[in-house]
């Protein structure tokens, strides 16, 4: 089931399975921003990563002495939720708490919210987690929407431009090896104008993970280095990722928590980037994604 928000500029829709946000249309020329699932290149569109920020160490982890398997990204992507009533006609909410199917894997009860709201040209998505255990619960969440090129030519060397907030050079962590990362970091090349290029060799050593709360903003422009799409957020951490050169989209992705590090072995509680609620606690955070050339 799909739930739709729409004013005179944007048309936004969500779907029920994995409160997913589907499309983000511009209601004058019909130009869809959001990458639209091909699975010739990724199946999915702008999952919602829980309990999990990609991968585990050896596809597994340590909780309370018992090991769990646990595949990249967590499960609240492949649920469906239930569609929580709003007061407000401009924004819809989302709710999946844990059952029968989610405790094998994830051994705490839990409520997962998830709401957007659109204004204007801004689409606010916003969190919710609450502990609903009588047990200390960790988890990790992160965003992945993809975004369409402005304009896309595979024979093209040079697609866009990210540009970012950051004062000083940007230093990515570096995916090693099962989709953990390494001890390496790199410093990202930037142009004169302080742009990073996306080229075909932008993602050759996978995704670029900016730790650290380096940046707060990411803006996709153009090759004319027009600005297209703007995330804002205050996660620790936020990842840029395109699976090939040929793919016409790239992921703008603020976490709230990270894959392991290579080797790690330790308690799922022990994970870097990890969140923490008591009993009965709530987590809160979100992030805007700004359509900036409607």
């Amino acid at each position: 089931m799909k739930q739709t928000l729409s004013n005179d500029l944007l048309t936004i829709t969500i779907d029920t399975l994995g409160a997913e946000l589907r499309n983000i249309t511009a209601n004058r020329t019909r130009h869809e921003y959001l990458w639209q699932g091909d699975p010739a290149f990724w199946g999915r569109r702008s999952p919602v990563l829980f309990p999990i920020v990609g991968a585990v160490s050896r596809g597994s982890y340590s909780m309370d002495g018992n090991t769990y398997a646990m595949s990249q990204h967590g499960f609240a992507r492949d649920r469906e939720f239930s569609i929580i009533d709003s007061a407000n006609e401009n924004e819809a909410w989302f709710s999946l708490e844990a059952d029968d199917t989610t405790l094998p894997i994830y051994p705490r009860r839990f409520r997962l919210e998830i709401g957007y709201a659109l204004h204007e040209t801004r689409i606010s998505v916003m969190w919710r987690v609450t502990n609903l255990d009588t047990r200390t619960m960790h988890f990790q969440i992160g965003a992945h929407p993809a975004f369409n090129y402005p304009a896309f030519n595979p024979a093209d060397s040079l697609h866009g431009f990210f540009d970012t907030d950051a004062r000083d050079t940007l230093v990515s962590q570096v995916i090693a090896q099962n989709g953990c990362v390494g001890s390496e970091d790199i410093e990202i090349d930037i142009d004169a104008d302080r742009l990073l290029p996306i080229t075909e060799s932008t993602f050759s050593r996978d995704a670029i993970i900016l730790a650290n709360r380096q940046v707060h903003r990411v803006s996709l422009l153009d090759t004319q280095k027009s600005p297209y799409i703007t995330l804002l957020f205050d996660s620790p951490l936020v990842g840029l990722w395109s699976p090939s050169p040929k793919a016409p989209f790239v992921c703008i992705e603020p976490w709230w928590g990270r894959c392991d590090r290579l080797g790690f072995d330790g308690d799922f509680s022990d994970r870097e980037y990890i969140n923490t609620l008591e009993p009965g606690q709530t987590f809160t955070a979100s992030y805007t994604i700004l359509v900036d050339n409607i």
